[in-house]
């Protein structure tokens, strides 16, 4: 064996292929919601100014905080330290919970403004592309747990699966800037 390790993609071929398959997916919602977009322009940007750009800000920066900790936690677990590393992934779920309890309050002021999905299809597809990263994120949040577990075994569980878990928190971050950049940002 040489002392070089052969460089790999981490986690497993499965996670790849699911992340790769669920970023066409929303690729293809993406482009449906700029053909809209295109097509109602006004009543898109009218609707997007009753959203909090706060919001979606502390939300955006709630990911990234959170990814950055699974981050750190995957390197730290590789170094041996999984004491550490199950705080790091804890400090992630934390900001993934924070993300859920902001984008509670926002659904919740948006409802009661009566800026509901059958308001127009801004608020359809606000509500739909939010609603499913929403699944994303509990998904996640489950998946952190399982990664945390994982770290509880022997030598680290099965770093495979550690790796994944991470890539999957990965990719809901991802969706979220693009989301965030689609619904908030782009007029």
């Amino acid at each position: 064996m040489t002392a070089r390790r052969a460089a790999s993609l981490p986690g497993d071929a499965g996670i790849w292929v699911f992340v790769l398959g669920d970023m066409v997916i929303f690729g293809v919602y993406f482009i449906v919601f700029m053909v809209y977009r295109g097509h109602e322009q006004g009543s898109f940007l009218m609707a997007q100014r009753h959203l909090s750009l706060a919001s979606g800000a502390v939300n955006t920066l709630l990911l990234l905080a959170s990814s950055r900790f699974v981050a750190l936690a995957v390197a730290v677990a590789r170094a041996g330290d999984y004491r550490r590393a199950r705080r790091l992934i804890g400090a992630g779920a934390l900001c993934g919970c924070g993300f859920l309890l902001v984008k509670a309050h926002e659904w919740d002021a948006l409802v009661s403004a009566g800026l509901t999905v059958q308001r127009d299809n801004f608020f359809m597809f606000y509500y739909a592309f939010t609603g499913v990263h929403l699944l994303h994120v509990l998904a996640g949040l489950l998946a952190l747990g399982i990664m945390a577990a994982e770290l509880r075994r022997p030598a680290g569980g099965r770093r495979w699966l550690v790796e994944a878990a991470a890539i999957y928190w990965h990719l809901v971050d991802l969706l979220w800037i693009i989301l965030f950049a689609l619904l908030y940002l782009m007029r």
